[in-house]
């Protein structure tokens, strides 16, 4: 958000000689376009109760945070023939409040809950305006573009939730002619006072540093906070540390504890248990000193020791999330995940399809889950398809219904399709690059015109749905191949992102620890699980070719074993753990089709891979298919000479 303000001061007359500020000039051309003029009746589009219910449910969060500032900040305007309003990122009016007698005059022109004041229905105004240009706006009088708003003067500031991203905006508007320019001014307080409340609430549990130059400032909206894991990556930073730092959120996410203030987080937390001031200087690396308080759980870190903190694997602390978003609970602390979620937040509910890759075992459907409960699509059913585990003559109908009749062994009365199962919401077609050839200009043309034909039916059945595709295949070389086809390709790469492999995660103990909770809440064991030193080191250094899956079954059989202490140690380990996995070896397999194997080199390799597992494994099967990371059958598949030799 800018720090100057769009403010009006155009008068009546002004208006009529054609002076505009360049910002609302350039709102009243950008209404022009939407097709208004200044006598269009306004269109509010009120939802209905069950639609904004359903988008009240959606901005929770932000409607927790928000609703107890606007009554302070309604009693602070008490009496000035306002109100307040909050809006979700798209205009979409959640909330208003404020004096009785002006809310009726408000109701006549929808500043109501489930009204849209977005620009392309309202024209320019502030709330719309606030978030086209994302600045602190207002919109005073004949500033507005249609004729029947300009009885209002709007002041309206963007919320932007901790990762910089708009989430929503915070308007007071009132009677044109009882305007107090001290509006904005408190409007922008209380939209700080959110973002602080959002931004603690989402870091809690991390660590968090308070600071400003002047120590009184400590406490107040004014002081800069900053979020770090324990060992010291940054995660996020407020506006007005920002501010004081001179960088925006972009450059700071480039640095870490130690480059920006010049000490490791078990020095910082010696220097705060060794004081016994309320707070600590600290050097920024612009050259500012500042005064600085360490929380960790929304509170000082008193009685930690350096040791607690410098000997634990630093992501074994508990990560605090957005309970109403799955895609924040997946942000465990490694940035390229972080990274991956920051994209996919902008896309959301954009009809933008999604592509993810990287190896299987990745969470990549778990991502897609997150995904579609984040989107605007939650209430609708989410269906997961595996284009690799369905046979190749079952995968049409499979996908698209068929009708009763259409083939042999088909259903009385037919069946509908994952199509037509998850119109409405979102399907993944997971391992997408497996999908036969001649049914992807069949998906291909599902997405283009958003019809389903069911196999035996002469009727193309509309379908809403969001598509997000899933593969650890190379598909511009399967394209190449012509194995799939591009055109295809180019309708589904709207964002594409990769999952790292979880050997290449930075957050495996924090990891590790949220599975850990979940294993004991699904098997009921009643007691707390924790890893031991020697094992978590075991872990970081293991290879991890089968990924989550592999991550997942080990803990479970591991939690099965423990003793009454619930601490998982080395004897707990299946002893195949203990022999140290051939690599990746699991992507010599995947990467290539059957057919693709059967040539040459690339055969002779993946035979040496699986004798050489099974050597090791004195002729066991399952102990080799565990060490590479792959299932039984596909070393019977690749080595059919091979017998099953189980001890």
């Amino acid at each position: 958000m800018q720090d100057d303000v769009r403010e009006i001061a155009a008068t009546h007359d002004d208006r009529e000689s054609g002076w505009l500020i360049p910002s609302i000039r350039k709102a009243h051309e950008r209404s022009e376009t939407f097709g208004l003029n200044e006598s269009t009746r306004p269109d509010y589009d009120v939802l209905t109760d069950g639609d904004l219910l359903l988008k009240l449910e959606q901005n929770r969060v932000l409607c927790a945070h928000a609703t107890p500032v606007m009554e302070t900040l309604r009693e602070q305007i008490v009496n000035t023939q306002s109100m307040i309003v909050l809006t979700d990122a798209q205009g979409l009016i959640l909330h208003s409040t404020g004096d009785d007698d002006f809310l009726a005059r408000a109701e006549k022109v929808a500043l109501i809950a489930g009204a849209n004041w977005a620009e392309e229905r309202q024209g320019t105004n502030a709330i719309g305006t606030a978030i086209a240009e994302c600045s602190p706006t207002v919109v005073h009088g004949d500033q507005h573009y249609l004729a029947a708003n300009r009885f209002l003067t709007c002041s309206s500031v963007p919320i932007l939730d901790p990762y910089g991203d708009l989430i929503g905006v915070l308007d007071v508007t009132g009677d044109h002619r009882s305007y107090h320019r001290h509006t904005m001014a408190l409007a922008r307080m209380s939209v700080q006072m959110i973002e602080n409340h959002l931004f603690s609430s989402t870091f809690q549990g991390m660590l968090q540093i308070a600071f400003h130059s002047r120590p009184e400032f400590l406490g107040t909206l004014m002081e800069g906070i900053m979020a770090f894991t324990c060992d010291g990556r940054f995660l996020s930073a407020n506006r007005s540390a920002q501010f004081q730092f001179g960088l925006p959120l972009s450059a700071l996410r480039a640095h870490t504890l130690s480059s920006l203030f010049g000490l490791t987080s078990a020095q910082l937390i010696d220097r705060s248990q060794a004081s016994r001031a309320p707070h600590i200087p600290l050097d920024l690396n612009n050259g500012a000193v500042v005064c600085a308080r360490v929380r960790l759980n929304r509170a000082p870190i008193a009685g930690m020791t350096s040791s607690s903190v410098a000997n634990k694997p630093a992501p074994r602390a508990s990560i605090a999330i957005d309970a109403s978003s799955k895609l924040a609970s997946l942000n465990t602390g490694d940035p390229r995940v972080a990274a991956v979620i920051g994209k996919v937040r902008k896309v959301i509910g954009k009809d933008i399809p999604i592509l993810v890759t990287g190896e299987t075992g990745t969470g990549k459907e778990l991502l897609a889950q997150a995904i579609h409960s984040d989107s605007p699509r939650r209430a609708g059913p989410f269906v997961a398809v595996n284009c690799a585990s369905i046979p190749e003559n079952l995968i049409e109908s499979e996908l698209f219904g068929y009708e009763e009749g259409a083939f042999t062994g088909a259903r009385r009365k037919g069946a509908a399709g994952k199509l037509l199962q998850a119109n409405g919401g979102t399907l993944f077609l997971d391992e997408i690059g497996d999908m036969p050839y001649p049914l992807q200009v069949r998906l291909l043309r599902v997405l283009q015109e958003r019809v389903v034909d069911p196999l035996g039916s002469s009727k193309s059945i509309p379908v809403d749905v969001a598509i997000i595709c899933a593969t650890h295949r190379n598909l511009r070389e399967m394209i190449e191949q012509n194995s799939f086809r591009e055109d295809l390709y180019y309708r589904l790469n709207g964002l594409v992102v990769k999952l790292p492999p979880l050997r290449e995660r930075t957050d495996l103990a924090t990891v590790i620890t949220k599975m850990l909770q979940a294993v004991s809440a699904d098997e009921a064991c009643g007691m707390r699980l924790s890893i031991d030193d020697e094992v978590m080191t075991l872990f970081e250094k293991y290879a991890w070719p089968g990924n989550f899956r592999q991550l997942c079954n080990l803990l479970r059989t591991a939690a099965a074993m423990v003793d009454d202490d619930g601490c998982i140690r080395r004897e707990h380990l299946p002893e195949d753990f203990f022999e140290e996995p051939l690599g990746n070896v699991q992507n010599v397999f995947e990467a290539y089709p059957s057919s693709t194997l059967a040539s040459g080199r690339l055969q002779e390799v993946t035979a040496s891979v699986i004798a050489a597992a099974l050597a090791r494994h004195r002729g066991n099967v399952s102990a080799a298919a565990r060490a590479l990371g792959v299932s039984r059958n596909t070393i019977y598949r690749k080595m059919p000479a091979c017998s099953p030799m189980e001890q």
